[in-house]
């Protein structure tokens, strides 16, 4: 019976495996194809080169990548600390109300990215909408803070707060409120409470929050573009330039590749050093 069970599931994953191959596995192949082929060619049918791979270091690309990369972490860490209290809230104090939350966070997202963010635009820049209206009722002014590294990080935790906080609402759900009530009342404070019960016992929500964010926002490239203008050229930005304007293929295959491989590394590495099977549950 269980053997049935197993050729079952396997019959049943076959359409979603053979989905996955085509849309995600086969594009995978062709970019990393392109990757090794001589620059500016347009074709696979050629011998592997590497030298795609050596303008990395030698014209300075990998410091898009570490923009990237910092920025994405900043944002992370910026979003946990941001969403935790009102986590919390919509987990455990809210009731009710925790649905027209839900419901006003879920309704930014009807709207396009870029139109949210060329709203932001228009919002803080010189003349704009508040220094506009605080120049005509004081009389006082103020310097955009428009494209900077400031303003694409804010544009960063602005996208993607939804992806942080409906994950670490989740995971606070999980931490059940008798095993709060029993560490108050053994005389633990409120810090050794959080520290020691809702972190521990959030893992789930907390890890699946912050590789969604991270990962979102190393791949980011709108909130760069608008809000930072040229401050900062991040990886994504040298990709689009390869593939479009330079008409480089396998310079921007090279450069996708080298961002997906220290992306998935670096979370990669994140899970390693976690006890999964202690964060789902699954020790005894």
């Amino acid at each position: 019976m269980e053997k049935q069970d197993r050729r079952l599931g396997v019959v049943a994953a076959l359409p979603l495996t053979a989905l996955l191959l085509l849309c995600f596995l086969a594009p995978m192949l062709v970019v990393a194809l392109f990757s090794i082929m001589p620059q500016r060619v347009f074709s696979i049918l050629n011998m592997p080169d590497f030298s795609a791979f050596q303008v990395f270091f030698s014209l300075g690309y990998y410091r898009s990548l570490l923009w990237s990369l910092g920025m994405a972490a900043a944002t992370t860490v910026i979003l946990f600390l941001m969403c935790w209290p009102l986590a919390y809230g919509m987990a455990k104090v809210f009731g009710r109300f925790t649905l027209v939350l839900t419901i006003a966070v879920v309704m930014s997202l009807f709207v396009s990215e870029n139109i949210r963010l060329f709203g932001w635009v228009l919002t803080l820049m010189r003349g704009g909408l508040i220094e506009g209206y605080l120049r005509d009722l004081t009389g006082l002014s103020f310097d955009s803070p428009l494209y900077t590294v400031g303003a694409t990080i804010f544009g960063l935790v602005y996208v993607y707060l939804p992806f942080m906080l409906f994950p670490l609402a989740q995971g606070i759900a999980m931490v059940p409120d008798d095993a709060r009530q029993a560490a108050s009342d053994l005389g633990a404070s409120r810090w050794q409470v959080m520290r020691q019960i809702d972190l521990p016992l959030a893992a789930p929500g907390i890890l699946v929050g912050s590789l969604l964010t991270f990962v979102l926002a190393a791949g980011a490239l709108a909130e760069a573009k608008i809000l930072g203008g040229r401050s900062v050229i991040v990886i994504t930005d040298d990709i689009e330039t390869a593939f479009t304007f330079a008409q480089n293929w396998p310079l921007g295959a090279a450069l996708s590749m080298i961002m997906i491989v220290m992306v998935a590394g670096l979370a990669m590495f994140a899970l390693a050093r976690l006890d999964l099977d202690a964060i789902m549950g699954r020790k005894r």
